[in-house]
């Protein structure tokens, strides 16, 4: 790690900010090289494999800090025993021992997991986790790194990081990790692959960003392809306004993600142009954000902004994948490997009903904004998804179900993505953050 911080320094002119330019005086006590990793993993099964780990930390000049998340005796004496995980989630790891109920093991593990890793993170025993495992062995982990702050480093090797891994980083800012070979033993492969964590986990310890020191408000914005020009002109407009916007887009994960933000506390206002994800949640198409969706901004007493954007539409793959039920439907091929589906009449009923109801519980500020000529690029005049009577419905729907003592309803004539309708949304949600 010395030699690292020579060549920053030496070769590009400087280290990270606020660090010495001597790397020596890095290395002394207090200094930079006193980060701790913790490893996370199954030492009843891989202890070898998790030895080798701790030894490459420690040869970086780190601490590792070892937790034990397996159900049987470790092969070497662990910093946190299996016991305590599993205690934290008041369960006795020894009567699961003892019935070799592998399936029990991993779930009761994964719930200590749960609520040790953040608490331990709490206490300041690590400055970020890494662990190494299979499909059972990435559950019980990955379900304490969910738990952790956006920004604390976690790294999951893992031999399913190359499949879907939305049940392992849920919203979370895990690094998922291909071990290429199975993570039980050690070989030319896998110890080059464990060498390489261990190197990218030091870098994120060792040189962490600097917060900014003139923070700006965050506002969080929803967009699709559909709605590109009126979140860009919107995000423009805010950050001239001094505001720093993160976008996220509808695609399901994007729209969890956002609300967990919310949740946490990072969010001041939020600017929910783009709903599209209630249709695949409705339709069952492949973009859903589950059903709590709309709920976090008013839970949470945000601000928040919310419109129609692409509720025209539910998202499949390549044509060949769209249902057959839906062979017959009005299907537009976005690319080859989307397929967009327009929404019915009475698909657009359910639509206002769920939307109104879910603003309808808000606690904070919250305005509705209705685009009258188009929800989306697609639907407006000459384009493929222009529909009249399915967004009059959608339309009416809301009016009739909006609690106007708690929503505020205005009605735009412009399709969403012109320019007009985009600042005066938001216009209005700064003007909601002050006064609230």
């Amino acid at each position: 790690m010395k030699a690292l911080y020579y060549w920053v320094v030496k070769v590009h002119g400087g280290g990270p900010a606020g660090l010495a330019a001597d790397p020596d005086s890095m290395f002394n006590e207090g200094g930079y090289s006193v980060k701790t990793i913790a490893i996370a993993g199954t030492f009843d099964s891989k202890g070898a494999e998790f030895l080798y780990v701790k030894s490459v930390i420690e040869s970086l000049g780190l601490n590792a800090f070892t937790i034990h998340s397996g159900v049987f005796e470790p092969m070497f004496t662990p910093d946190v025993s299996n016991t305590e995980v599993a205690e934290a989630a008041g369960i006795d790891i020894y009567e699961i021992a003892a019935r070799k109920d592998r399936a029990a093991g991993t779930e009761a593990l994964a719930r200590g997991m749960e609520v040790i890793i953040p608490k331990l993170y709490a206490e300041g025993k690590f400055d970020g986790i890494l662990s190494f495992g299979g499909t059972g062995g990435t559950s019980i982990v990955t379900a304490g790194m969910r738990g952790l702050p956006i920004g604390v480093p976690k790294l999951m090797v893992s031999t399913v990081a190359s499949g879907n891994t939305e049940p392992y980083v849920g919203t979370s800012d895990i690094i998922m990790f291909p071990s290429i070979v199975d993570v039980s033993g050690l070989n030319s492969f896998s110890t080059k692959i464990f060498t390489n964590a261990v190197h990218a986990m030091a870098g994120m310890v060792q040189f962490e960003s600097t917060p900014p020191q003139d923070k700006k408000p965050l506002i969080a914005a929803t967009m699709f392809g559909v709605t590109t020009p009126c979140v860009n002109y919107a995000r423009e407009y805010l950050e001239d306004q001094g505001y720093e916007v993160l976008v996220f887009h509808a695609t399901g994960t994007g729209g969890k993600t956002m609300e967990s933000l919310i949740e946490g506390g990072f969010i001041d206002g939020v600017l929910d142009l783009t709903t599209t994800e209630w249709c695949d949640e409705l339709v069952g198409g492949v973009l859903a954000a589950g059903p709590h969706r709309l709920e976090a901004a008013g839970r949470c007493k945000v601000p928040q902004v919310v419109s129609t954007g692409a509720l025209d539409m539910v998202n499949f793959g390549p044509y060949y994948s769209v249902p057959t039920a839906f062979k017959d439907r009005n299907l537009y091929k976005h690319n080859p490997s989307v397929t967009l589906m327009r929404t019915t009449v009475d698909e657009n009923r359910q639509l206002g009903e769920i939307i109104a109801d879910k603003l309808n519980q808000a606690k904070g500020p919250t305005m509705l904004m209705l685009p009258l000529q188009g929800v989306s690029m697609l639907d407006v005049e000459g384009e493929q998804f222009r529909g009249t009577e399915e967004d009059e419905m959608l339309f009416n729907t809301l009016r009739q179900n909006i609690d106007r003592q708690s929503v505020e309803l205005i009605e735009v004539d412009t399709d969403i993505n012109d320019q007009a309708f985009a600042i005066a949304a938001a216009k209005k949600l700064v003007e909601m953050m002050k006064q609230h």
